[in-house]
């Protein structure tokens, strides 16, 4: 494959990824009708939020891909995308709320090994995935509290 179309690819699959699990579970969001925890952000917040992190992911990725190799590490990279991806499924679609609890600490877990991972070889991409790691924290507090309120 050309290195331009591997750049485009590093760079842009997150946001595919994200844009295909919000087209397949857009009927299903019930977010506005749950009893939410305190500091529950409204709806719109998640479209933008979400589109900046997987910004940042497919930024970190290409910058790390540039000078690294390493297999384990992008095992890590693509295998937190795909949790991520189907967190969305089981809390919104399936509703499988307590199981979406212990997606979303297999999530923050494999997403704090990325960044030591990224940060042992590129640092600037262990930075890039700090707010990602802060918002799926939110949303580990999110998840929890709306599992518990309803």
């Amino acid at each position: 494959m050309k290195q331009w179309i591997k750049n485009l690819f590093y760079l842009f699959f997150p946001l595919l990824v994200g844009g295909l699990v919000s087209f397949l579970i857009k009927d299903a969001i019930d977010y506005t009708s749950l009893v939410k925890p305190f500091l529950a952000p409204p709806k719109l917040t998640f479209p933008i939020a979400w589109t900046l992190i997987y910004l940042l992911m497919g930024i970190s990725y290409y910058l790390f891909k540039k000078k690294d190799e390493d297999e384990v590490t992008s095992v890590i990279y693509y295998l937190q995308l795909f949790v991520n991806a189907l967190w969305s499924i089981l809390f919104f679609l399936l509703k499988w709320r307590f199981i979406s609890i212990v997606w979303i600490l297999l999530l923050d877990m494999l997403v704090i090994l990325l960044i030591y991972l990224f940060w042992q070889r590129k640092k600037i991409s262990a930075f890039l995935n700090i707010p990602y790691l802060l918002w799926i924290l939110f949303a580990t507090y999110l998840t929890i509290g709306i599992y518990i309120l309803n």
